[in-house]
């Protein structure tokens, strides 16, 4: 692909990416069961006039932009209310990733001025989202993962055994992605308190859902700052929150810890530096439409919206249930679940979904499918549920179907070499970003 000599007009541009998004994944019509959170047309135009108006912003300067000095300070309030301390310090990220970066960064650098740590050490459950192993790679931390309990839980007892005098940070999700079960945050807070040591809960999958199923009258585990010796949680605004991507935030129990999260250059002749996050420049537009969404919706728009979610996957969980070969893992807290089979390749379900369409994740560790529930799905629910109950009774009958991603994963997760897969990973990650060839481009 070579750079054009010349431009295009903005109708063929408009063509060309109408026609390449085209080829997407039907989100809309929740095909797919993760990678965007749809919350109506209502909210999607909302978000919409809150970017571009908001377009050429940047949080970099918010001198200069004092509407998202506005925006942030507003978002981060309203979410430290939320989840239960209302004076929490915190700032907007592009998402989980960085959120939780943030807080491994501000872990280590408060770690080295209060106890002399050189190369501290965070311990983490085998579900924690692989941003903590991120983290660990680009901040050179050392991370250890424990087991989990029977209930898909972590082990709080390893956790423990796995704590040496380097470990500064414990850390939970709420919920795990891969199972959807919060860790239990009171024990694991409780064991960091007691050892001097910072806590992370990770509920940027739960943080605008679960405050709102609570009110709904759903049981869930404690997590948020109500429960003592929580220090810090990521919470993604572009997941449950409904806002565009990339928004999340990640909130301090306390003021001064989080000043180990800023970067300051104080002798560069271009003048002062400082940012708080790990980007430099930051995009107006998700600021704004964070802030709008927030707004828009309010306590009680989200509350409709997580009434749906939960109707809508509790009638999928029964109905995954009730098909003899399949079952969902755990007990759930929330609207994400992984189910499996102990009859035959649950893979080669996902390939046989997937030829009516239907893209759930694969998972391994156990091998499973999981799915995300979002608004979309609850007019998918008498159609999905169908589909798979086909899908799984030809898979019984015939074995795997002939795209063969069956195969394939399953070869990749039975691998003892896991260095070698990580290859595999590294190898498509390569091919991704390579674009094909125009053949009548010039020589």
């Amino acid at each position: 692909m070579q750079f054009p000599e010349k431009g295009i007009s903005q109708e063929e541009v408009a063509s060309r990416l109408n026609d390449a998004i085209s080829h997407d994944a039907d989100w809309r019509g929740g095909k797919i069961f993760s990678l965007v959170y749809f919350a109506g047309d209502d909210v999607a135009d909302v978000l919409k006039e809150a970017y571009t108006t908001a377009f050429y912003t940047n949080g970099l300067g918010p001198g200069a932009f004092k509407s998202l000095k506005k925006f942030e300070s507003e978002v981060i309030s309203m979410t430290g209310d939320l989840l239960n301390c209302p004076e929490a310090a915190g700032n907007m990220t592009s998402g989980g990733t960085e959120s939780i970066l943030m807080a491994v960064k501000t872990a280590r650098d408060w770690a080295r001025a209060h106890k002399g740590i050189d190369r501290p050490q965070i311990i983490v459950p085998v579900t924690a989202h692989p941003a903590f192993d991120k983290a660990a790679h680009y901040l050179d931390v050392d991370i250890v993962r424990t087991p989990l309990r029977d209930d898909l839980r972590t082990d709080v007892d390893a956790m423990r055994g796995a704590i040496t005098q380097d470990t500064v940070l414990l850390a939970g999700s709420a919920p795990c992605y891969p199972f959807g079960v919060i860790d239990p945050i009171a024990e694991i807070a409780g064991l960091a308190a007691e050892r001097g040591l910072l806590c992370h809960v990770d509920a940027c999958l739960g943080a605008y859902l679960l405050p709102f199923t609570e009110r709904l009258g759903y049981a869930v585990t404690p997590w948020d700052f109500r429960v003592p010796g929580v220090t810090s949680i990521s919470a993604d605004l572009h997941k449950y929150g409904y806002s565009a991507r990339g928004a999340s935030v990640v909130l301090y129990r306390v003021r001064d810890l989080r000043r180990h999260q800023f970067f300051a250059v104080s002798d560069w002749p271009g003048g002062l530096y400082g940012s708080p996050t790990l980007a430099g420049s930051r995009p107006g537009g998700a600021i704004a439409a964070a802030w709008a969404v927030l707004n828009f919706l309010g306590t009680e728009g989200y509350t409709r919206l997580a009434r749906v979610i939960m109707d809508t996957t509790a009638a999928l969980i029964e109905g995954i249930n009730d098909i003899p070969q399949l079952e969902v893992l755990g007990k759930p807290e929330m609207s994400v679940f992984a189910f499996a089979s102990d009859s035959f390749d649950i893979y080669a379900v996902a390939d046989a979904l997937a030829e009516a369409g239907w893209h759930p994740d694969r998972q391994q560790r156990p091998p499973s499918l999981h799915c995300m529930v979002t608004p979309v799905h609850e007019k998918i629910v008498d159609r999905f549920l169908p589909d798979l109950r086909r899908a799984t009774e030809y898979v019984a009958q015939n074995g795997a179907v002939s795209t063969g991603r069956a195969a394939t994963y399953g070869m990749l997760d039975k691998m003892p070499d896991r260095a070698a897969v990580r290859n595999v990973v590294l190898d498509s990650m390569d091919r991704l970003t390579g674009a094909k060839r125009d053949p009548a481009a010039r020589d």
